[in-house]
């Protein structure tokens, strides 16, 4: 057993982490502020290969393991968690569910511009009556012989309104409830496809989320992904891989808000001496720093899974489970810390707060979490 990172591993570590501290920081407050999506961070992010970091070079990708996802990951949302939930939906949602059930023309004509960050893509599974819920789609694809005719409406759409190709699940064949669900690539101005309005959020307040509609859109069957009725099992499988990457963006965004509090701790001084040196604060950061190594090594674990070709779904559902729960407690601390100071926005970690809520709703809820691990750990 090594616990030890590769040379690459770091370099990519480092990569991200200069990255997010040279150009997603400046602004990340103001961006936050007028929920203003972080557009050409977001390209610089393609063009240095983090929007398609597993996929294959032959697609335009950076052929790297899911480590090192992870760990730059934890270090873009230490900064942005707008910025990092984009690079998480185009890596683990769009680019693996293409790359792994896509056809050869499917990946050369969507996967490589996705990969190299030429376009962005969305993953739409999300209905106002399906959340948890996955398998009550009411969004239908009806089966026109060389098309698929598409009604219904998506919500919570990461990307919504700045991506460029869309993974949407529907139902194509009622009877056979979720065995008649499909999973087909629909582009941005395909006719009766309208993005809804911006949703106006608590956090990640960056990023693009939108409701989506869709009346009577044309959808050609060499968009659908895989065989027919494959769409429930490729969607639950894509958010197995998904949840590495949340899991990883709560923990960066804990140990984001740990760093500011840990340093500000050493610097405000009560009661004639800093406050770190307060067994209150320096157990409060005892507790943080061990739970956020708790949180990696979880991360990682799952990620090293994903690389063996081991089963993940237990891993990643227990690294997203217990990452973003911490990453809540971390978060509330941190402002704890801070007093004051940490109620307002120039110190970050009220942001971060209000970022780390999300982690526990999005890409399957820590409830739905319990119920991914309790059946695992009881089908022995």
């Amino acid at each position: 057993m090594d616990f030890n990172l590769t040379e690459e591993q770091i370099m990519i570590r480092d990569a991200a982490r200069d990255f997010a501290q040279n150009e997603l920081l400046p602004g990340v407050i103001e961006r936050d502020e007028k929920q203003e999506f972080p557009t050409e961070q977001i390209k610089k992010m393609g063009e240095l290969g983090f929007l398609g970091m597993m996929v294959d070079p032959n697609y335009g990708g950076s052929g790297l393991d899911t480590v090192s996802y992870v760990l730059a990951m934890e270090e873009i949302s230490k900064i942005d968690a707008s910025a990092s939930v984009v690079m998480s939906v185009n890596n683990s949602l769009v680019c693996w569910g293409l790359e792994t059930y896509g056809t050869e023309e499917q990946k050369q004509k969507y996967l490589v511009p996705l990969a190299t960050g030429e376009i962005i893509g969305a993953f739409c599974l999300s209905e106002p009556e399906a959340g948890s819920d996955a398998t009550s789609q009411k969004t239908t694809a009806i089966d026109k012989g060389d098309y698929y005719l598409v009604n219904g409406t998506k919500n919570w759409i990461t990307n919504g309104n700045n991506a460029s190709i869309y993974v949407v699940i529907a139902q194509t064949h009622t009877e056979k409830g979720h065995k008649g669900i499909n999973a087909l690539i629909i582009e941005k101005g395909m006719e009766g496809f309208v993005v809804g309005p911006k949703e106006n959020k608590l956090g990640i307040r960056g990023s693009d989320t939108h409701s989506l509609m869709f009346t009577d859109v044309k959808v050609p069957k060499e968009n659908r992904i895989g065989e027919d009725g494959f769409g429930f099992k490729f969607a639950m499988k894509t958010l197995a891989g998904g949840r590495i990457g949340i899991a990883s963006q709560a923990l960066g965004i804990a140990s984001g808000a740990y760093e500011l509090a840990l340093k500000y701790s050493k610097e405000r001084k009560a009661f004639g001496k800093e406050i770190s040196k307060h067994q209150a604060i320096a157990f409060k950061l005892a507790d943080m720093a061990t739970q956020i190594e708790a949180a990696r090594h979880l991360c990682i674990k799952a990620a090293w899974d994903k690389d063996q070709k081991k089963d993940y779904d237990l891993s990643g559902a227990m690294a997203k489970l217990y990452a973003a729960e911490m990453a809540m407690q971390v978060t509330i601390e941190a402002v704890q810390i801070h007093g004051g100071y940490g109620f307002v926005k120039e110190y970050h970690v009220e942001r971060l707060m209000r970022d780390a809520k999300i982690t526990q709703i999005y890409e399957g809820t820590s409830e739905i979490q319990k119920i991914v691990i309790s059946r695992s750990i009881l089908s022995d």
